[in-house]
């Protein structure tokens, strides 16, 4: 069994609001969660569904799948159905729910593969889920600790440690600078590359303590910890995030219906350029927010951790 979900979803009433579904409609309405994490999103856009309707929901994270899929189990109704294509229960008095362990820039190929109807919504939330920060395997938080993994699917590519074992320093202080646009990425680097030739990192607490050792004024960074940056840029490296995105943008326009929507969270500038320039710059795209939508004051107060967050929307037209 795994453990309960901890994460709390950002914007969670913007998201609502914003995903077009209060608007009626007399046909059958499909709402995808390519970011699933701890499945609130999802739980609440649910609500906002009708029998007929579908959701999906697609996380890279096969924890995330199973959580959101022992979570749905307890709270939807019980007069349920095993769907056969995925490891969900399939409620009757509720629209049918389906959760996939994939990519979200793999959307077109998924549609197919699971006769998936063109969206009406389709949600990004590109955080880290406080889920994966809790956990203790993959060194997500060096609060936590852990060995040094950061992978959303450890299946795919090389680990963090096994990256910073044979990287290039150039090549290494390249990423901590670009991902994590870090101004000591040269110094970490070096440190890195020198502390490899004895006892090469290993642990989130290797990591975290190096770099508070590189980074002046030590564990304090401004309004975050010293080695903020330099996890971020590691953990979108081995992830290979921004291709991520650049690619699902330009794909997924034509996942959507008419008139169907496109939200996405973002948690840094790096994202958030992407995002912001993709959609102004698509032509099956019509921008709905001039500027992001942001955390209030009482929900950056009540969970800290959303006060980077920035929701841009756009419709298919």
């Amino acid at each position: 069994m795994v453990p309960p979900t901890v994460h709390i979803p950002v914007l969670l009433q913007e998201v609502i609001q914003w995903s077009g579904l209060e608007r009626p409609s007399t046909n059958n309405r499909t709402v995808i969660d390519g970011t699933l994490g701890g499945g609130g999103h999802a739980w609440h856009l649910i609500q906002a569904l009708k029998p007929q309707d579908f959701l999906v929901g697609i996380d890279r994270d096969a924890g995330a799948i199973d959580r959101v899929t022992e979570l749905f189990d307890r709270l939807l109704p019980p007069n349920t159905e095993q769907d056969s294509e995925s490891n969900s229960t399939v409620a009757r008095s509720t629209c049918r729910v389906r959760l996939i362990q994939s990519s979200y820039r793999e959307l077109p190929k998924l549609m197919v593969e699971h006769d998936i109807p063109k969206a009406d919504c389709i949600l990004l939330d590109l955080g880290l889920s406080s889920d994966q920060l809790e956990d203790t395997t993959r060194g997500f938080s060096f609060r936590t600790g852990g060995t040094l993994d950061l992978r959303f699917c450890t299946d795919d590519g090389i680990s963090a440690a096994d990256l910073l074992a044979k990287i290039d320093e150039k090549e290494l202080a390249d990423i901590i600078y670009q991902f994590g646009e870090e101004k000591f990425s040269r110094r970490i680097a070096r440190a890195i590359v020198e502390r490899r030739r004895s006892n090469p990192v290993r642990t989130a607490e290797d990591l975290a303590d190096l770099v508070h050792r590189c980074v002046p004024g030590g564990r304090v960074h401004g309004r975050i910890d010293s080695a903020t940056r330099t996890f971020q840029a590691l953990r979108i490296a081995v992830n290979n995030e921004l291709e991520h995105l650049k690619t699902a943008i330009e794909r997924l326009p034509d996942c959507l219906a008419p008139g169907g929507r496109l939200l996405i969270i973002s948690f840094h500038s790096l994202e958030d350029r992407i995002v912001k320039h993709a959609m102004r710059e698509c032509d099956r795209l019509q921008v709905l927010t001039k500027k992001p939508v942001l955390p209030s004051d009482a929900e950056t107060y009540e969970n800290p951790r959303s006060r980077s967050a920035k929701l841009r929307i756009a419709e298919r037209v």
